[in-house]
């Protein structure tokens, strides 16, 4: 996937019931990120709860993303309005493997 090691950054979150305006800042996050040096891609599922894992280079890149102005905004934004909790965790990323069903090439 990336140049081994990297480093992804694991958020998982339980939003409360009004969302209003979600959306829109998690779509202006990830265009943000996409923008930053290091950032490798970005991965994100949610149900009742939500995951999204942002890969880096490396933990520079991550600190430099953490000191964002605009992202700092939409963490005090969403710690008032949208999550009723979440977690954040970071691995170095060594070793990895995929699959892929032969019907799918």
């Amino acid at each position: 996937m990336y140049d081994k090691p990297y480093y992804a950054v694991i958020f998982t979150s339980l939003l409360v019931s009004d969302i209003s305006g979600y959306a829109e800042m998690a779509e202006e996050m990830e265009r943000l990120a996409k923008q930053q040096p290091g950032f490798l891609g970005l991965e994100s599922a949610r149900n009742e709860t939500g995951i999204t894992i942002s890969y880096w280079k490396d933990q520079k890149s991550i600190l430099e993303w953490k000191k964002n102005l605009q992202h700092q905004e939409a963490q005090r934004i969403g710690k008032q309005r949208w999550y009723s909790k979440y977690s954040i965790r970071i691995c170095k990323v060594e070793r990895e493997y995929h699959f892929i069903k032969e019907e799918n090439l």
